[in-house]
């Protein structure tokens, strides 16, 4: 029997086309700069590169195996080592931040300026690292990167200008991406925490700036294995084993699930049926808890510190969460008690970007 021929032209065009769409953040990503009135701050210099060894003393040093009794002196030794890094992640997110409401250039060109030192410096790849470093490296480019999601998807094309920098930036954030996906892949699932899951938000958030489907279908793998850990009751026991902050962690380990849940919602990708409403599960759970920890206390025999409950930025998770669900009457008012929530972590003004919710 004679094979069937592929006519040219279909050929040219399946040849041609991409295998997926370009990976694109949630909607409100795309909004234009604002426009104000007034004169920006002059830029200060930025901070010095961190190019050292990534080997920071951790907060809990020599906590038990909980990881939950703060040691005033290590966290005074980690805040001073790191102090460059987490000033350029919250410096650069307000410098973000400000040009997005106010159109106000120097805060643009200041922030791409400080961003270029630090990429032009290959700074935070250090091959050397414990767990801390580690940490912090997936954190600020968490930080960095979610800021940054604005200036890319902009309608405004801010970035337009500066084709040279915004090259080299976003080189460097591909650059740490692959740090953070070897560095947090096959991990026993006894070890896998929030820390993954934060990973997993800063992986995501790369893979939609340089559009690579393999950073994406990373992080939304952390995101399905984060999900297996829900317990039917909406409970994470690695979690758990934080004893009098089981609830404070429970909480942390929501915010990058929300946004990963939200940029994959955006691509076609909706992980809310994933363990049978696993996140949805988690954050009643939470919720629950922050009215009444009770459950969390008889859980873990700890009665639960909830300083961190108390702090409204730490519910910034409600933005990406109530536009992924709908939420109910007591959820929503809580989303506006709270809010608008601005996180450095999640690249700044979430409630802005989420309109709200709903």
């Amino acid at each position: 029997m004679p094979r069937r021929l592929v006519p040219l032209t279909l050929l040219a065009v399946l040849l041609s086309a991409p295998a997926f769409a370009e990976l694109q953040p949630p909607a409100g990503y795309h909004a234009p700069v604002g426009q104000r009135d007034g004169k920006a701050p002059a830029c200060s210099a930025p901070p010095q590169p961190y190019t050292g060894e990534l080997q920071f003393t951790s907060k809990y040093a020599g906590s038990d195996s909980a990881r939950a009794t703060l040691n005033r002196n290590a966290e005074k030794n980690f805040r001073k080592q790191t102090e460059g890094i987490t000033r350029l992640e919250k410096e650069a997110g307000r410098l973000i931040t400000g040009y997005m409401r106010t159109g106000q250039r120097e805060r643009l060109e200041c922030a791409i300026e400080w961003l270029d030192h630090w990429a032009s410096a290959d700074a935070l790849e250090s091959e050397q690292y414990n767990h801390t470093g580690k940490s912090m490296r997936k954190w600020a480019l968490g930080s960095l990167a979610g800021a940054w999601l604005r200036l890319k998807f902009s309608e405004s094309q801010p970035l337009a200008d500066y084709p040279q920098q915004s090259e080299r930036i976003e080189a460097w954030f591909v650059r740490l991406a692959e740090h953070t996906v070897r560095e947090w892949s096959d991990l026993p699932l006894k070890k896998i925490n929030n820390h993954s899951y934060w990973a997993a938000w800063s992986v995501m958030a790369v893979a939609v700036i340089g559009d690579r489907r393999d950073l994406f279908d990373w992080s939304v793998g952390q995101f399905r294995i984060a999900a297996g850990q829900v317990d039917d009751e909406g409970f994470l026991d690695n979690e758990m084993r934080r004893r009098q902050r089981a609830l404070a962690y429970h909480n942390y380990a929501l915010p990058p699930l929300a946004m990963i849940a939200a940029f994959a919602q955006a691509n076609g990708v909706d992980l809310r049926g994933e363990n049978h409403g696993a996140l949805q599960r988690l954050a009643e759970r939470v919720l629950q808890g922050a009215r009444d920890p009770g459950a969390f206390a008889q859980r873990t025999g700890s009665r639960q510190d909830m300083e961190e409950l108390r702090k409204k930025f730490k519910y910034a998770w409600l933005a990406p969460y109530c536009t992924l669900y709908v939420c109910n009457e007591q959820t929503r008012e809580l989303n506006q008690e709270m809010g608008p929530f601005n996180s450095f972590r999640l690249g700044g003004e979430v409630t802005q970007v989420f309109g709200g919710g709903g």
